[in-house]
């Protein structure tokens, strides 16, 4: 034991005398030194990276768990496990008797329209006595830190809580509660989706952007460093928007009514410096006195759009516009007279605005009336699942497919269905563009089946087809890029980067993809082998077919002439929207991110949806739609988001004054609703409550703080 200290002292004791020299300080600075890269070390080992926290994101089941504005996964006490494929049994069509009664709701409850409103805007507990806090945004936030952490935790527990209920109808929640009751279990207490006490005091956001204000592409950074006014990636707010987006300097005028939007629509609606300098180098769009007018099939190309798409039917005689080809996916919206051709022939064209240029053209679509989005494009995967665009159009985009690994191309051959097409088509292309293009869709296994000048517009047209089968991967020289691995999810795309590989094709019959689906409109009422439980689906679609026949176009006072743009917030089979394929509307169908994956099924169908997480903001510009329906919507959220409220001031940006809102919904969050569209100055023009369900329906007025 002596020998041990003594063993232990001397070196320690030499170390101290040496110290003490005139080289001592370099040895004493050499050791800590070394500690601390020792220490350095061992934390690198034992603690887990950030980064790999973003690629574990691969399936679609991880999707059901919380993710802040950042991108960035909080983690549940308990992992989740939620069915990738959709199991439509489990998705119960609502029973008749817990169902609105058309007959009561034709004879609606009106009731009267508060004559006083509130007039401010700020979000105040009764019982809160810390300040509110605003940040540049005009974003309100009165949680203390500790507050803050717990509603972290209970929306992580709550994620997990929504993506189970999901499975079943919304009137089967209570029936489950009930029983656990009988049976002595516990209910987790997790609070009201709003705060009771709260008051509402809104006032207007404060932006860069201003009227034209998108929170998770815009950037509000206020540093010297930052100057760009879009983000990279889609980045959004730290705190939830709670202010309320202004109307044009100019004033707002209500939109041109559907046709005449196609030729015509308001200038001081979309007024933007950028767009103003556009317009004066086109010839497809003229600014008009208080308009701006489209003269009929004139388009960015020579010879007009009629002849360009023309020309690619008779180069691919496959392609017939509107009967196999029925969505298109239009990237980079730099004419929209391409959309709009293709609406006359039944062809459902969805623009993926970039948002880079500042020219906002995809907002003109949306005002003339046709479908866009804005997403940016660059290193994750765009909100769609795969397999489902029947083609993809990119004119003149300008976007470098070969460049990064051919990441960007490799997207589109994940959301492009089994023998899809793509067609690119640009004015100069470089012969090193051209070779390296080459190579990639060989490297892939793609055909190309035209690659021609058109002698009459001088655009260089180039169509490529995917794939059918896998024997194509197999014959590669090169396996770059590989195979994905098999538990790589496709459809999985929220905040989920750009994967380098290949998904393979389906093979099996009773695989989504194997089969080209039926001509339009044979294809909206065609349900294919791999969809489990077809009874299901023609029952939910008689459901809607009913609801919306005889409550929606008729007991609601909608004047549907005034209606064009749609979304439904919660859509599970696209019912809704197959209902109302007769009228004069497009409907967008957003599947939350946390809810089952039954969004192939929708474009299965020739319908257009897209994947979101409503605890965030929607990547559309402010003024986009004429109606939202929202069914059960806010029930299933439970108290996913961090605020409740956020979703209805998301909802007052997209909506357009003069829009419409249906909720349907349990009584309960009704009542809550009801309360926070009178502070908005909204009016209510239909509520109606049969034990404890409802349906609540208002509309949007000019108001703004």
């Amino acid at each position: 034991m002596g020998f041990n200290k003594m063993g232990l002292r001397l070196p320690i004791a030499r170390f101290g005398r040496q110290s003490k020299k005139s080289y001592g300080f370099f040895i004493k600075f050499a050791s800590v030194t070394i500690l601390g890269l020792c220490f350095v070390f061992v934390w690198y080992v034992f603690s887990p990276s950030a980064s790999s926290v973003t690629y574990q994101r691969s399936t679609f089941g991880e999707i059901a768990e919380p993710v802040s504005e950042r991108g960035q996964i909080r983690k549940t006490k308990s992992p989740v496990l939620i069915n990738n494929e959709p199991d439509l049994s489990l998705q119960k069509v609502e029973e008749e008797k817990k169902r609105v009664n058309a007959s009561s709701i034709s004879d609606p409850v009106v009731p009267e329209i508060p004559k006083k409103e509130e007039k401010h805007v700020q979000i105040v507990e009764k019982s809160e006595k810390n300040e509110t806090q605003v940040d540049e945004n005009g974003s309100e936030g009165t949680e203390s830190e500790s507050d803050t952490e717990n509603s972290k935790e209970n929306e992580a527990e709550e994620g997990e809580h929504t993506a189970d209920s999901d499975l079943v109808d919304p009137n089967q929640t209570d029936e489950i509660d009930e029983v656990n009751a009988k049976l002595g279990k516990k209910k987790k207490f997790k609070g009201p989706l709003f705060d009771p006490k709260a008051e509402y005091n809104w006032k207007l956001c404060t932006t860069r952007s201003k009227h034209n204000y998108i929170p998770c592409i815009d950037n509000e950074s206020t540093s010297k460093r930052n100057q760009m006014y879009r983000h990279h990636e889609r980045s959004c707010p730290k705190n939830s928007l709670m202010c309320l987006v202004p109307l044009p300097h100019d004033g707002y005028q209500t939109p041109v009514n559907w046709p005449q939007s196609k030729e015509k629509i308001w200038w001081k609606n979309i007024a933007h410096p950028k767009l103003s300098q556009f317009i004066k180098t086109q010839n497809w769009v003229v600014e008009s006195g208080d308009y701006l007018t489209f003269p009929q099939n004139q388009s960015e190309l020579t010879g007009g759009i009629a002849h360009y798409l023309e020309s690619i039917e008779e180069t691919v005689p496959d392609i017939e516009w509107g009967k196999n080809i029925r969505t298109i996916l239009d990237i980079g919206c730099t004419d929209s007279s391409f959309g709009a051709f293709l609406f006359e022939k039944n062809v459902f064209t969805l623009t993926l605005g970039l948002k880079d240029d500042l020219v906002d053209l995809a907002q003109v679509a949306l005002e003339r009336g046709f479908p866009a989005i804005v997403s940016p494009f660059g290193t994750r995967r765009l909100p769609f699942p795969s397999g489902t665009f029947d083609t993809i159009h990119c004119g003149e985009c300008q976007i470098h497919w070969h460049s990064n690994g051919g990441k960007l191309l490799l997207e589109m051959n994940r959301i492009l269905r089994p023998s899809g097409y793509l067609i690119l088509s640009s004015k100069h292309d470089s012969i090193e563009d051209d070779e390296a293009m080459s190579r990639l869709t060989a490297s892939i296994g793609w055909n190309i089946l035209a690659h021609k000048t058109d002698d009459v517009s001088d655009i260089g047209v180039r169509i490529y087809q995917k794939p059918e089968s896998n024997e194509i991967y197999a014959l590669r020289r090169k396996k770059v890029p590989p195979i994905c691995n098999e538990n790589e999810n496709p459809d999985a795309t929220w905040y989920v980067p750009i994967a380098s590989c290949l998904h393979p094709i389906p093979s099996a019959i009773e695989e989504r993809g194997t089969e080209w689906p039926e001509e339009w409109p044979k294809r909206l009422q065609t349900f294919p082998d791999w969809m489990n439980n077809k009874e299901k689906l023609v029952s939910d679609y008689q459901h809607w077919k009913s609801i919306v026949d005889k409550s929606y176009l008729t007991a609601m006072g909608i004047n549907w002439s005034t209606i064009r743009n749609v979304m439904d917030m919660h859509s599970v089979y696209g019912s809704f929207a197959a209902a109302l394929v007769d009228q004069n509307v497009w409907i967008m169908n957003v599947v939350p991110v946390y809810s089952p994956n039954t969004l192939p099924i929708i474009f299965e169908r020739g319908l257009v949806g897209i994947y979101h997480d409503w605890c965030e903001p929607f990547g559309t510009y402010p003024r986009s739609y004429d109606l939202l329906h929202a069914d059960h919507l806010f029930s299933r959220l439970k108290n996913r988001c961090r605020q409740g409220v956020s979703i209805v001031v998301e909802m007052d940006r997209i909506l357009r004054p003069g829009g419409w809102v249906i909720i349907r919904d349990k009584a309960q969050i009704l009542r809550s609703l009801e309360g926070i569209f009178k502070s908005l100055h909204w009016e209510i023009r239909v509520t109606f409550v049969q034990e404890k369900e409802g349906i609540l329906c208002v509309q949007k007025t000019m108001w703004r703080p």
